[in-house]
């Protein structure tokens, strides 16, 4: 299937490396109602698209994404109650729908990450920041909450962090967005590609498979009671290690070879 046309960014890349850019740079690629819906169509075609393996989610200009988008927040002002509650679930869908992707999803973070571009953040699996990068949930300055991001930022810094960020509202850096687990490693400017690069090449080394599987198997383990636990990683180790590729990547090993999955990029 051919990737569909968008307006508000851009698919790129071969069917092995995907990079998915915000093209609103005038506006720091701010989130507005198309951008919204852009991003939650491509992403579920990239999840449906077997020759992917990683994703690259980059903004285009001099940011990553600074939240919503001023002229966006100005019209849901004026919504209704019932008009609020439908515009805010289908932005909850597109972050459910970029966090539910089976592929291995690396956030390259630059400029600002505010709001909305934080909850982006919070859903990508590897976030590489560049040093000079700032974050907020500023959203309480504007008399409201970081609602439908917040079941990822919680996932990813925990609830104190959450709690101190969140009701605050107030800037940080990248070295403690990496202190918090929000982001993973830090670049200076020019070398922030040549470390998403390296990051890629490591993903790439992985099972699409087994990758796709501890994702889906993380998120489980969230809601899982304890006691039920062990039953269910017993589960995803037997059938990764009877299925396919991991038969395969046994059989590399013991042969000491290259697995077939594996590509270079």
């Amino acid at each position: 299937m051919m990737p569909a046309h968008y307006k508000h960014l851009k698919r790129t890349g071969d069917g092995g490396v995907v990079t998915v850019t915000l093209a609103r740079p005038d506006s720091h690629n701010a989130l507005n109602e198309e951008l919204i819906a852009e991003l939650t169509r491509c992403f579920e075609e990239i999840s449906d698209d077997e020759r992917v393996r990683v994703v690259v989610l980059d903004g285009e200009g001099r940011s990553f994404c600074a939240g919503a988008d001023v002229g966006y927040m100005r019209e849901t002002a004026d919504f209704s109650y019932e008009e609020n509650l439908e515009d805010a679930r289908r932005l909850a869908m597109m972050y459910w729908t970029v966090d539910e992707c089976p592929k291995p999803l690396v956030a390259k973070v630059h400029g600002a990450a505010m709001g909305g571009g934080a909850g982006l953040v919070a859903a990508a699996d590897v976030a590489v920041v560049e040093a000079e990068t700032r974050f907020a949930f500023s959203e309480v300055g504007l008399g409201i909450a970081p609602a439908t991001i917040a079941p990822f930022v919680v996932r990813k810094i925990g609830a104190s962090h959450a709690r101190s960020l969140f009701l605050t509202g107030e800037r940080f850096g990248a070295e403690k967005a990496c202190e918090i687990g929000l982001a993973h490693e830090i670049a200076l400017r020019d070398e922030l590609d040549a470390a998403v690069d390296e990051k890629v090449g490591v993903l790439l080394r992985g099972g699409p498979v087994a990758q796709a599987t501890i994702k889906a198997m993380l998120r489980r383990l969230e809601t899982v009671e304890p006691m039920d636990a062990p039953g269910l990683t017993a589960r995803v180790i037997s059938e990764l290690r009877t299925g396919e590729e991991g038969q395969e990547g046994l059989a590399a090993f013991l042969e000491k070879r290259e697995p077939r999955w594996r590509t270079k990029r």
